[in-house]
């Protein structure tokens, strides 16, 4: 009687062993998962918000051309109403 309860108690305790092992993998990579979607979130707001910031030297350049362009059209402006 004790050797078959011993062949059916060992099985038993490796296979609960075993699911539990395998939940506790799964709720590792449950996890991971979660931690990998908020650094890409974090990393994707880290970008816009240095995209919103910070402004590229080909606009700026652009800018500044146009800054230059409206003083001269202001001063021209000026010049043809003070020469009248």
């Amino acid at each position: 009687m004790d050797e078959r309860i011993l062949t059916a108690i060992v099985p038993a305790i490796g296979l609960v062993s075993g699911l539990i092992a395998t939940y506790v993998s799964l709720q590792n990579r449950a996890l991971l998962a979660e931690v990998r979607k908020e650094l890409a979130e974090m990393e994707n707001r880290i970008i816009l918000r240095l995209n919103g910031l910070y402004i590229r030297r080909s606009e700026c350049e652009l800018h500044n051309a146009l800054l230059e362009e409206r003083i001269e059209g202001i001063v021209r402006q000026k010049r043809e109403a003070a020469s009248d």
